[in-house]
């Protein structure tokens, strides 16, 4: 009878580990299992989209050719962040909405206090826009560029609104091909603010880290004010999961010469991804176990960096 008990009982137990170690499903994401990896306290997602169209219309974009995801709201992020065990996160706006940053502000309004923005702004903001923005806890601007029939901002724009976001401690944030990178480094070199490089930096993926474009990344980080998130392996990978090995590649190197420099990025919803094509947001976050295989190292690009970065913590976030 005891031995019933106690194979009952482990049944039991067992069934609810394996109950535990799942989530709900998550829009724009495949699988259910939760990360191996537990994320650390106040451990931040510094990449991901919001779209809410239903209350926040797309702008419409003649050279637009993605989709723009659905069911990408606030709602549905808490799940993704109840899955891989982020508190903090920050919210970039995404192409779909050009300069319209409302739906961006309502998300953080939302995820108070543990919330930070980037924006995308024309020439035409105005010092009062700007400052509204940082009031609502905005810290960077964005330059999506790899798809220039579809980009809503332009290289032209780029020194001129740097100079003014660094008066402000922002960053400018880049979504750039290795070409780009190649082409304007000169600018690059130059800019007065803090540069966030997406995706790894994003060099061809048959070139990887020996492509001049990671030397450039490279160099910016040594001068100390550049940095570089790590998300977007699929974008940098032919081979693709469970471990991305060319994303692999090129994030151990970044860890390797400066972890004090790293950001993690989930890229939720996955918006270059179409539907039934979306990773699993586990196998991305368990990567991090790849890419950084010291705890210490983890702990400082998912909780100091962002601390430094987007001024988490400052204010009780």
């Amino acid at each position: 009878m005891i031995g019933r008990r106690a194979f009952v009982r482990n049944c039991i137990l067992a069934a609810a580990a394996t109950q535990l170690s799942k989530a709900a499903a998550v829009p724009n994401s495949a699988g259910t299992a939760k990360p191996k990896l537990k994320a650390p306290a106040s451990a931040a997602d510094c990449h991901m989209h919001i779209y809410d169209a239903a209350r926040f219309p797309l702008v419409p974009n003649p050279g637009e050719k993605r989709v723009p995801p659905q069911n990408a709201a606030v709602p549905q992020y808490r799940l993704l962040q109840q899955r891989i065990g982020t508190s903090r996160v920050v919210i970039v706006t995404p192409r779909n909405y050009a300069t319209d940053n409302r739906a961006t502000l309502d998300a953080l309004v939302q995820l108070r206090p543990n919330a930070r923005g980037v924006a995308v702004v024309h020439l035409t903001v105005t010092d009062g826009e700007l400052e509204a923005y940082h009031d609502a806890g905005v810290r960077g601007i964005r330059f999506s560029l790899t798809d220039p029939q579809a980009a809503v901002v332009t290289f032209a724009m780029i020194e001129p609104l740097a100079k003014r976001v660094a008066m402000m401690n922002w960053h400018v944030q880049f979504n750039l091909s290795g070409e780009q990178i190649v082409m304007i480094g000169d600018l690059l070199r130059r800019l007065p603010s803090q540069i966030v490089f997406d995706h790894l930096g994003q060099p061809p993926r048959t070139a990887g880290i020996d492509h001049p474009s990671h030397a450039i990344i490279r160099g910016l980080i040594d001068k100390g004010r550049t940095w570089v998130k790590l998300s977007g392996a699929y974008s940098n990978s032919t081979i693709g999961p469970p471990h991305y090995p060319e994303a692999t590649r090129i994030a151990q190197d970044f860890v390797k010469a400066a972890p004090e420099r790293l950001v993690w990025g989930s890229d939720w919803p996955h918006p270059s991804e179409p539907d039934g094509h979306k990773p699993d947001d586990a196998v991305l976050f368990d990567l991090l176990s790849e890419w950084a295989p010291d705890a210490a190292t983890r702990n400082r690009i998912l909780v100091r960096n962002p601390e430094v970065l987007y001024g988490f913590g400052a204010s009780g976030a």
